[in-house]
């Protein structure tokens, strides 16, 4: 029961904990991070240790010397043994011996096809790092008047064009989904249909890792956006404003 000379509880001040409850909540935002990062790159080592470390013959092992198991010493082998075949790939032995061992791969049914496509992935991913995606947009999806942000990979090419029904040209768009950005879509749209950004391809990346909390730190610069679809540095610097 409750007197008029009562305090109303909507006008009382945050409770003794509330500065108790931000300073933690501060420091789980700052330590989470780091403590999956460190976790990650440590489950990390102890996996390519235990895949590497039991190929290594036992008179050869560093640990039979030192005593002591040591964390991250399969993942430096295995780093200076890709580079020596890298290095041996590049040359011309190196050429014919792996021209030879993909012949023979070649006559095998279902490893051909296993082969080929870890390669496909594998020559995509890290050989092609050169190339990237040119930029962020905005397409509509999975409906009319839903925005998604997608990355612009290349211009459609072949027979996605020839048998395409749409008259113009055609872009590749990667969209991806969150907060994982590494799965998702590869679509084919009309280039009218996709809006381009002025953000990086890193800040779009960002915003949707974050899930739309992330935005970029700041508007581009007026005079330096280009000229797109007869939009002129004048409306550009009122779309910005």
């Amino acid at each position: 029961m409750t007197t008029p000379f009562d305090d109303d509880p909507s006008n009382r001040g945050p409770g003794p904990f509330a500065g108790l409850r931000a300073s933690f909540l501060t420091g789980l935002v700052v330590i989470l991070p780091v403590a999956l990062t460190i976790w990650l790159v440590w489950t990390l080592m102890g996996w390519v240790d235990s895949v590497v470390l039991p190929l290594i013959p036992y008179k050869f092992n560093p640990e039979q010397y030192i005593g002591i198991p040591l964390r991250g010493l399969g993942l430096i082998i295995f780093l200076i043994f890709t580079v020596m075949v890298g290095w041996v790939a590049k040359g011309l032995i190196g050429k014919s011996l792996i021209r030879f061992a993909e012949s023979l791969v070649d006559r095998m049914p279902v490893v051909r096809s296993v082969y080929s496509g870890v390669k496909q992935i594998a020559e995509t991913v890290f050989a092609q790092s050169e190339r990237s995606f040119e930029k962020a947009c905005l397409i509509q999806y999975p409906r009319k008047d839903i925005w998604a942000i997608a990355f612009i990979s290349t211009t459609a090419k072949g027979e996605i064009t020839e048998k395409a029904e749409t008259g113009s040209e055609m872009l590749s768009v990667f969209l991806p989904t969150t907060p994982n950005p590494t799965s998702g879509f590869l679509l084919f749209l009309p280039r009218e249909d996709v809006i381009e950004l002025d953000m990086s391809v890193e800040d779009a990346a960002k915003l949707v890792i974050s899930a739309g909390l992330v935005y970029p730190d700041q508007l581009p610069d007026p005079d330096s956006l280009p000229v797109k679809r007869g939009l002129t540095r004048r409306r550009a610097r009122k779309k910005v404003s």
